[in-house]
């Protein structure tokens, strides 16, 4: 294998790396959470638009308010991560590009723009800032489990109401228990979903 890095970064970035369901009652300190963010911060996006928002959610109010808003057969996977974060987009992330990108008009065309104009560059954006940010979290140590069965609307009105933000999906951080896991699935070969033309 070719690589920048070394093959142990490889296995707990991607090919040991597992989603994990149930989590062990080991805390994540608050200041891993920064270092977190620190990091998945310099996930690209187009134009630099950085329309990902998070809320980490880490008290018992909370997390038993989360647990009402996520499909009855997460609610225990929920309930045993030591930190939920809410991975939201910005609808109004252009507000922000007189910072993130001084180099382009201002205010800025998406200004104008329709909603699902909106939409598309903001949840196609925020969830590739959300893989960089699960890398992220597996290269500081953290187990991760993302999870979309949620409702969304009721959490985008438990959470964002009011706002210009928008649920994405949720994701559980901690140490993983290795409570419940199963064997990986499959995954297709090169040759099943690639062509180099």
């Amino acid at each position: 294998m070719t690589s920048q890095v070394d093959e142990a970064a490889i296995r707990t970035l991607f090919t040991e790396a597992r989603t994990h369901k149930f989590f062990s009652d080991k805390p994540v300190p608050e200041s891993l959470l920064h270092e977190l963010y620190e990091i998945a911060k310099y996930a690209p996006t187009a134009s630099n638009t950085c329309p990902m928002r998070l809320v980490f959610v880490v008290s018992d109010e909370e997390k038993a308010r989360l647990s009402g808003l996520v499909m009855p057969g997460n609610v225990e996977k929920v309930a045993s991560a030591p930190v939920i974060a809410i991975v939201a987009y910005d609808m109004k992330f252009y507000e922000a590009l007189k910072t993130l990108s001084p180099h382009m008009p201002y205010p800025s065309k998406h200004a104008s723009s329709s909603e699902a104009e909106l939409e598309e560059i903001a949840l196609r954006n925020s969830s590739l800032q959300a893989g960089f940010l699960i890398l992220a979290a597996r290269a500081l140590g953290l187990d991760c489990g993302p999870m979309s069965g949620i409702r969304k609307a009721d959490m985008d009105k438990a959470y964002f109401e009011g706002t210009s933000l928008r649920t994405n999906f949720i994701l559980c951080l901690g140490y993983g228990s290795g409570e419940n896991m199963k064997d990986r699935g499959a995954r297709l070969e090169f040759n099943e979903c690639c062509k180099v033309v």
